[in-house]
């Protein structure tokens, strides 16, 4: 591998996870000391970064650089107005959106969780299959799953996801089986499946009840 890498953000094909198209900056460029994308360009008075407000369990810091036109920042209330150039800063916990106030706006945002080691989650992959699940297409999001796993990738993230939606369709023995490699992954997801109705059909199976004891 080598210890560069180049990229022209215009090559990097935006990913529709059924909120705000962004450019896999992080994933294209196999970073994996933090997050990194891109969102546009967009033209004036298009939204470019969902409202979120990065609270726990993300907790991430997220600076946000002007890569052209101009940006509209709205902060816990507050309006920011940033050109070409401008660097924005937000904490963890404060609500913030973005908007384009000038045509081709293309924001580049970094992000991390202080005082921790950054973990790859491989939203990258799941993203495209968030649309479905979101429009309540569970068995589609069940079939792709099982695709986008075949090779086992290190995401417990997606393993949890497609596990909730396998679960929702009644597919119990995948459900339980992508559960448990999710949380073999990442031992917080006890806790997340615990209080998550999506689970609610594997909570009466053994199973379940050894990997999610009360």
């Amino acid at each position: 591998m080598s210890s560069y890498e180049i990229a022209q953000l215009e090559e990097i094909d935006p990913i529709e996870d059924g909120r705000s198209a962004f450019r896999p900056v992080r994933h294209h460029l196999g970073i994996t000391a933090f997050g990194a994308n891109a969102f546009g360009p967009r033209a004036a008075g298009e939204r470019l970064i969902n409202e979120h407000d990065e609270g726990e369990p993300d907790a991430q810091e997220e600076l946000y650089v002007v890569l052209s036109g101009r940006a509209r920042f709205e902060i816990d209330g507050e309006t920011v107005d940033a050109g070409t150039g401008k660097l924005v800063f937000v904490r963890p916990g404060l609500t913030r959106t973005a908007f384009a106030e000038e045509d081709g706006t293309t924001l580049l945002v970094i992000g991390a969780k202080a005082g921790e080691a950054y973990r790859v989650h491989g939203y990258e992959l799941w993203a495209p299959l968030q649309v479905l699940f979101e429009a309540g297409d569970y068995a589609g999001v069940a079939e792709r799953g099982r695709d986008l796993l075949a090779d086992d990738p290190p995401f417990a993230l997606i393993y949890y996801n497609v596990a909730c939606a396998e679960s929702l369709v009644g597919r119990i023995d995948d459900a339980i089986g992508h559960l448990r490699r999710g949380i073999e992954l990442n031992e917080e997801l006890r806790g997340f499946a615990k209080g998550d109705s999506d689970l609610d059909a594997l909570r009466d199976d053994p199973r379940f009840q050894e990997l999610v004891p009360d």
